[in-house]
């Protein structure tokens, strides 16, 4: 633990006011993974979104970091920051509503389309058999993806799209929930262990980008030279395997919802 980090976990009050010099000293300290986020949420972004914009809302979830880090709970404040640093970022894009309607349609048609041929099928659709379905080219069906890959950033919901580093916060975060509460305990292990297997059963490609790029933190670049394809590829191999977890998800929650009318 760093000497500053060491500071805010021995404050007698985490929710007192942080002393301002070590606020900065902290914003300071932290900057290079804030500038680390943002950069890795910018390249998945149209080039139109500022990453001066992006990094600025990551440091005012680091200044909310500061503030609400509790540290009786078995959380590492690098962790906890890294956490409040993405949704800071997450929810301004999500607040601006940056996407096209069109986009959105698109990304739609393209999860329908999935769902609906896994249903036809009995198994995830390849490549081939989305653009027959769709009755467009394979260029054109890349296009698709590489259109839909914003709407996927954005499902902060989507628990499989997120780092080892937030799953374990989120896992401490509900651990009083599920203690005080069985069946949100069992739901939350059952729906681990569903994402494992679905990302068991995806393509070996979109299941190596998936491990590759959270859990061995390569960038897209580093992902296409491992792979010998282009970072374009990577993006979209990405983006299809996001989609059918995302649809996936969406079955369980709506199972569950069902279940508690």
């Amino acid at each position: 633990m760093s000497s500053l980090s060491k500071k805010l976990k021995n404050l007698k009050d985490y929710r007192c006011t942080v002393d301002p010099k070590v606020k900065n000293e902290i914003i300071v300290e932290y900057a290079p993974l804030i500038k680390y986020i943002a950069q890795k949420i910018a390249s998945r972004l149209p080039s139109n979104i500022e990453l001066d914009d992006l990094i600025s809302c990551g440091v005012i979830g680091l200044m909310d970091a500061i503030q609400k880090f509790d540290p009786s709970r078995d959380n590492k404040f690098k962790t906890y920051a890294e956490f409040r640093v993405r949704g800071a970022i997450l929810d301004e894009l999500r607040a601006q509503d940056w996407v096209p309607r069109s986009i959105r349609e698109k990304a739609k048609l393209v999860e329908k389309t999935y769902a609906k041929l896994e249903v036809v099928l009995g198994r995830p659709a390849t490549d081939e058999e989305m653009c027959n379905e769709l009755q467009v080219s394979q260029d054109e069906f890349y296009d698709l993806l590489n259109k839909a890959k914003s709407i996927s950033l954005l499902n902060i919901d989507d628990t499989a799209s997120f780092s080892r580093g937030d799953r374990k916060l989120l896992a401490g975060l509900m651990e009083n929930n599920k203690q005080s509460n069985p069946f949100s305990a069992v739901a939350y292990k059952n729906t681990r262990d569903k994402i494992k297997e679905w990302i068991a059963a995806l393509p070996e490609k979109q299941r190596l980008v998936l491990s590759l790029y959270y859990y061995e933190d390569l960038n897209l670049k580093e992902i296409g030279q491992v792979l010998d394809v282009t970072e374009s590829r990577v993006s979209q191999l990405h983006t299809q395997a996001i989609i059918k977890l995302r649809l996936k998800l969406k079955n369980v929650f709506d199972s569950m919802e069902d279940l508690s009318c």
